[in-house]
């Protein structure tokens, strides 16, 4: 954003890169330490240049932004020395795609911020389960009433506001709500990261990361970490002040034809404590507490 536009030089390329050299460990990559102590956190550029099978020289113009085509061969290898997951090694790919054109991909023109009427009423007919739509910077574009109700307090917040990332970080009930917190902000960083990697200039990312910046600690040293991470399903536990501990399954889908939205809905095995819970909350809200249509900020 901001910070690393002017400072740090170089290409999200480069700055991934140097990030994650200096979290592997001489160790984990199989490189004898000498006597004497390492000044470099992690492993050094020459060292990830003889184990990737490239030059120093080669390497250290990656790092600089002065290299940025890369052959598949060469990311691969890369992303073998630095450890990275399959998540990330798709993303270094996406950097060296965007490296190669010398910029970042432009956005997608104006995206839209209104849900089609046959997406709300998938909503509306998913009652009693939690179900939202998130823009691609996770702003709440539409939801139904115990889609919002199951973020506690977020509906305090004004419409425009009501974002998941915003909330994780900043929302005082949040770090009481989600039993893993700690992987929640994990989590929602790594999937900014992955949009900042390819449009990093977009305005409403740029918004979004900036405040944050400027409210929480935690977010700018995740932010410096150049993790890409996001979770598509599986389960989460909430410690929900009006109905009790519960742990739905969740599901997060694209929805296709609306670039950048995406569908979450939670759910529970009918005679269930958790369905019950969720049933429970449903009850809970009031008829008018959902949100639909456009929405600005974020």
């Amino acid at each position: 954003m901001a910070r690393e536009q002017q400072g740090g030089g170089g290409t999200e390329l480069g700055r991934f890169l140097r990030a994650h050299r200096t979290r592997v460990t001489p160790e984990e990559a199989g490189v004898p330490v000498g006597p004497g102590l390492r000044r470099t956190p992690g492993l050094r550029r020459e060292e990830v240049a003889t184990l990737a099978g490239v030059s120093i020289d080669y390497y250290t113009r990656l790092e600089r932004g002065k290299e940025t085509n890369p052959s598949p061969s060469v990311v691969d290898a890369l992303a073998r020395v630095l450890r990275l997951d399959a998540t990330a090694h798709g993303h270094l790919r996406e950097l060296v795609a965007c490296a190669a054109r010398g910029t970042v991909a432009e956005p997608p023109g104006e995206l839209s911020r209104t849900v089609r009427p046959g997406v709300q009423l998938m909503l509306d007919n998913l009652r009693p389960f939690p179900a939202y739509v998130v823009s691609r910077t996770m702003d709440v574009i539409a939801c139904n009433p115990s889609g919002l109700r199951l973020f506690a307090g977020m509906g305090d917040w004004p419409a425009d506001k009501r974002n998941v990332v915003r909330y994780i970080f900043l929302h005082p009930q949040a770090q009481k709500l989600f039993d893993d917190w700690d992987e929640q902000i994990r989590a929602c960083v790594g999937r900014l990261r992955a949009l900042a990697g390819v449009e990093a200039d977009a305005p409403d990312l740029v918004r979004l990361v900036d405040e944050l910046h400027a409210k929480s600690p935690e977010f700018t040293d995740l932010w410096e970490r150049y993790d890409v991470r996001w979770h598509t399903h599986g389960s989460k536990t909430f410690h929900h002040p009006e109905v009790g501990d519960i742990t739905p399954g969740y599901q997060s889908m694209q929805i296709e034809g609306t670039p950048g939205q995406r569908f979450i809905a939670y759910f529970a095995e009918p005679g269930t404590p958790d369905h019950d819970r969720l049933v429970l909350l449903d009850m809970t809200t009031s008829p008018d507490a959902s949100v639909s249509g456009p929405l600005s900020g974020g």
